[in-house]
């Protein structure tokens, strides 16, 4: 699947969806660094895709970016509760707990 993404990319096709399956698919593979550049590339895109947010926060949080984590899953937020995805709101404020929890332990 990420072959097929990738030869997409490098015909020149680029959108928030297809960097969302790419960073999706790296992330999944842990090769966080390529998720986090295609997840950052898919918010950039649309800055509303919660999903995309969510996603770049693990990467970061695999990159040991505590900081780029807990900024990405805040912004995650702000796009969740723009679109009432209740779901992806909890999710994401449930991740920066358990961010800050860690950051006291240390």
């Amino acid at each position: 699947m990420l072959e097929s993404l990738e030869k997409m990319l490098a015909k020149g096709v680029d959108n928030a969806l297809l960097r969302f399956g790419l960073g999706k698919g790296y992330l999944d593979l842990l090769d966080y660094p390529r998720a986090a550049e295609h997840l950052q590339a898919c918010v950039a895109f649309d800055p509303k895709y919660s999903a995309a947010w969510k996603l770049l926060g693990k990467a970061q949080q695999g990159l040991g970016d505590l900081a780029g984590a807990r900024l990405a899953w805040e912004q995650g937020v702000a796009a969740a509760q723009a679109h009432g995805d209740k779901q992806a709101e909890k999710e994401m404020t449930v991740f920066i707990h358990k961010l800050d929890k860690l950051r006291r332990l240390e």
